[in-house]
């Protein structure tokens, strides 16, 4: 039978906090998390929105546990506040889906001078990951879900001199670049989580060709295109619905036969039920590397689980 939301265990007693959870994908999965039972914080910049996306989930779930964090991934001072508000309220964070993201974006810059995709789809989650760490390997079986996008496979690993790719900007490549590292970064934070021998779990997830705001989003922002234009009109006919396509990461976070390191997205690349896909150029020694390399650099954080330990008493695997 297919994976579904009917197969999420309970979730009662736990903490999740899923970014851009105001719309689309986000808010499929804050709706289905808040359904079982969890306490679902909703972290996402538009406040507007994101009080119209609690006011669903209660709607569709009375009674449920939601309450809103506001979060610019684009602005590292924003996502320590957001952090920090997170902390003091909840010691544990079972669940990081590190969901938000952008597409295909004119060429600009984050608050803070990163260029817009990496800086948001990548660089804002490495900081908040950063920020959140010592919760999460202090709850048994913490999961830290991020989702990437089939386009990984057109990106390449970050080049250090350049990961900004300002000598030759294309929205397209900086995307693929930024979904990549996105894949990059769940590969190297599981591998830490081992290495240190906590019983949290990093893995991936890819929607597919999910008809959310993220493509009507690249078109009004001049992105992308022609494109763009046809990936719009593409999922509008074609793709999943946003409660269809946020399976995978649902399953990611919450099947208990889950391994970290692992990646789900749909059985039929773009669309279909959510399965266990493999990992193209698995390895990636080297590109997880400079990941860790530029992404400490620019954020002046680190994503050092052993340094979160000294921090936490963390749960160790069984």
């Amino acid at each position: 039978m297919s994976w579904s939301v009917t197969k999420i265990p309970d979730q009662r007693g736990r903490v999740a906090v899923v970014t851009g959870a105001n719309g689309g994908l986000g808010l499929a999965t804050a709706t289905a998390l808040a359904g079982h039972g969890a306490h679902v914080v909703i972290a996402a910049r538009d406040q507007a929105k994101a009080d119209a996306a609690r006011r669903s989930v209660l709607a569709t779930h009375p009674g449920a546990s939601v309450e809103i964090v506001e979060l610019d991934l684009g602005s590292l001072a924003s996502v320590e506040r957001a952090a920090a508000r997170i902390l003091a309220a909840h010691p544990r964070v079972d669940l990081l889906i590190n969901n938000a993201g952008v597409m295909a974006m004119p060429q600009g810059e984050t608050a803070d001078g990163f260029e817009t995709q990496l800086g948001i789809n990548h660089l804002g989650h490495w900081a908040l990951t950063a920020h959140l760490l010592p919760a999460i390997v202090r709850t048994a079986n913490a999961r830290v879900v991020t989702v990437t996008s089939s386009a990984q496979h057109q990106g390449r690993p970050l080049d250090p001199d350049d990961p900004f790719l300002r000598r030759d900007y294309d929205a397209w490549r900086a995307y693929g670049n930024s979904k990549l590292a996105n894949r990059h970064f769940a590969q190297g934070l599981d591998r830490q989580f081992r290495a240190a021998g906590v019983s949290a779990m990093a893995l991936t997830a890819h929607p597919g060709l999910t008809n959310s705001d993220l493509q009507s989003t690249t078109v009004a922002a001049g992105g992308g295109g022609s494109r763009s234009n046809f990936f719009l009109a593409m999922t509008q006919r074609t793709g999943m619905s946003p409660e269809r396509g946020a399976l995978s990461q649902l399953r990611a976070a919450t099947d208990p036969s889950a391994t970290g390191g692992t990646m789900y997205g749909p059985r039929w690349l773009t669309v279909g039920p959510p399965v266990h896909r493999r990992l193209v150029r698995p390895g990636a020694d080297a590109a997880i590397r400079v990941l860790w390399e530029v992404s400490r650099r620019e954020t002046g954080l680190d994503v050092d689980v052993r340094k979160a330990l000294a921090d936490a008493g963390a749960p160790r695997r069984p």
